[in-house]
């Protein structure tokens, strides 16, 4: 039986355009299946089939405005076929819905899962919306990685190394500490009251708003469902709107002793179950460094390999200078353009071979650090079985308003690609929930910083200056010594450096970054600056507070304008 599909109600709107045409004639589908999404100024939405069987025309296409009532599609009705729960009324008339909005057969508007700074913020922000959410995280406690066993517990400990070196550089102006003595169960337990308070604190939140959290192991059992293993069982949860925020996991080399609990990750070495005599970081990355950091200055004799000819690759090496010139202080070794060839178990240790320029002879040590990177979690997931398209190194693509092919199901953070950054997680997460809850937003943010949080710091925002050379974009640089900072010589530190980079057609700030105590704090006025298209004037006529570290972007700025009174630099230009 043929059958008419007509535009249901969509509100007040008397027309809204189609963004997507998600089937075609010839298509069986069945009833509640999204024929189409249309897209308002304040909403998106999915037209759904009425009914099961044979589409016989689609007659519209991407583009086209239609209204209630308008004529979309003709279908060949199954013979067995029941009319859809939304279809009550007649087979002409348009469902009293709109389909953005939570079906009957759902138990949420929007299930987010995973529950790390990405899920979290993209599950608070859809329950501030008025949307009803249900929050999925395999964990016992949310946070997920970051807030469990990275960013947080890291930097808790990388808090403490600091300190004890602090303390030790001291003695050169006269004051003595005798040696630190190690608690490791209280600095433990330290460690896992920071983590505790951030994560007793999100599911306060999560309550305060309502969030439904269920805990177990989750993965899609169609497009509109998940099944979720629970210590109570198994749980199916049906779903209008999905947000994948899975995250990633760490990426493990081949031919390695996976058995071996001496090789860790960083899970492991943020465990601190001891301070190992001898211990090996593979790769000199933002984690290795920092773990290779706090374990050196607790005690351990750290060796560092890292297969590329520079340490934390992606950042300038002038930022990196310092870095890799203080690390050589509390390091061991560290060797680069060298990759490990081969680790073997052995009773008094783990047997580790070397390949490359620097390579070494085998080493012994106490514990091997797999450090080399982290994988998304696409492939974990059953994306198959929503539709999602996973790609092989488990990347899930997004548009920019963080839709997957699937137009109901969003994707964030980790698992929607580089740089894999919780505060990119965050803002993506938003950006999801609003989209949901009919906002006309994107993610749209010209800059993510990069920190790493060693001693000294390093960080950077924007184009780097490698980018700009392989690009072949015209900057003008402008760069401030930390040697001429007070507040820098005051803290006994002089080797640091802040630089800027500015168009040479536009004069807008391209990217900046610093190296030195506290780093990490300077960059965020550097992204405002490159979000708001400042350039050296703006930010060099800018009043920053005397002495601080953050004086030196404003002089950085000072020298590309040519208005820098702080040093003596040779006038390009001296237009104010």
């Amino acid at each position: 039986m043929s059958q008419d599909i007509r535009v249901p109600d969509i509100g007040d709107f008397d027309s809204v355009e189609i963004i997507e045409v998600l089937v075609a004639a010839g298509d069986q589908v069945d009833a509640e299946t999204a024929l189409l999404v249309l897209e308002s100024d304040k909403a998106t939405m999915e037209v759904p089939s009425p009914y099961g069987g044979t589409l016989s025309e689609v007659l519209v296409a991407v583009g086209d405005k239609v209204g209630q009532g308008d004529l979309i599609a003709r279908i060949e009705r199954a013979a067995d076929d029941k009319p859809a729960a939304s279809d009550a009324q007649s087979p002409t008339q348009p469902s009293p819905e709109p389909a953005m909005q939570q079906s009957a057969e759902s138990d949420c508007d929007v299930v987010v899962l995973g529950a790390g700074p990405g899920g979290y913020s993209a599950a608070f922000r859809a329950a501030d919306l008025g949307l009803r959410v249900i929050l999925v995280e395999r964990y016992p406690v949310l946070g997920g990685v970051c807030l469990n066993v990275g960013c947080i517990p890291s930097k808790a400990l990388l808090h403490t190394a600091h300190v004890i070196d602090q303390a030790k550089s001291l003695a050169k102006h006269g004051v003595q500490f005798g040696e630190p003595e190690l608690d490791i169960d209280k600095l433990r337990g330290f460690k896992q009251s920071v983590v505790d308070k951030l994560t007793g604190g999100l599911q306060g939140l999560a309550k305060q708003r309502k969030v439904e959290v269920v805990h177990g192991d989750a993965a899609f059992s169609s497009p509109h469902s998940l099944s979720v293993q629970t210590q109570d069982g198994q749980r199916e949860i049906r779903f209008a709107h999905a947000i994948v925020a899975a995250g990633s996991r760490s990426v493990v080399l081949p031919n390695l002793p996976a058995d071996d609990d001496r090789l860790i990750d960083s899970t492991g070495a943020l465990e601190l179950k001891d301070v190992p005599q001898r211990m090996l970081v593979i790769g000199g990355g933002i984690i290795g460094l920092e773990m290779a950091n706090v374990y050196a200055v607790l005690g351990s004799a750290v060796d560092v390999v890292e297969l590329s000819d520079t340490l934390v690759p992606g950042a300038d090496r002038d930022l990196i200078k310092p870095l890799h010139k203080h690390m050589k202080t509390i390091l061991s070794n560290i060797w680069l353009k060298t990759k490990v060839s081969q680790v073997e178990s052995a009773d008094d240790g783990l047997k580790v071979s070397f390949e490359g320029d620097q390579a070494p002879q085998p080493q012994s040590y106490d514990r091997v650090l797999l450090a080399v990177g982290r994988r998304p979690n696409g492939d974990l997931i059953n994306a198959e079985k929503a539709g999602l398209g996973v790609d092989e190194r488990g990347f899930i693509s997004v548009d920019r308003q963080m839709r997957t092919n699937v137009p109901h199901i969003f994707a964030i953070g980790d698992i929607v690609g580089q740089p894999m950054l919780a505060h990119k997680a965050s803002y993506q997460g938003k950006v999801a929930a609003e989209v949901i809850a009919g906002h006309k937003t994107a993610f749209d943010a010209h800059c993510i910083p990069s920190v790493v949080y060693t001693d000294p710091e390093v960080a950077w925002v924007g184009l780097t200056e490698q980018q700009a050379k392989d690009q072949g974009i015209a900057y003008d640089k402008g760069q401030f010594p930390w040697a001429a900072n007070g507040r820098s010589l005051g803290m006994d530190y002089q080797d640091g450096v802040t630089k800027l980079l500015f168009d040479q057609q536009s004069g807008r700030l391209l990217g900046g970054g610093a190296v030195g105590p506290n780093a990490g704090e300077l960059v965020a006025e550097m992204g405002l600056g490159i979000e708001f298209g400042a350039d050296a004037h703006d930010i060099g006529l800018t009043i920053h507070a005397h002495p601080t570290l953050s004086e030196s972007v404003g002089m950085a700025a000072e020298a590309a304008a040519g208005t820098l009174t702080d040093l003596y630099i040779p006038k390009k230009n001296n237009k104010s």
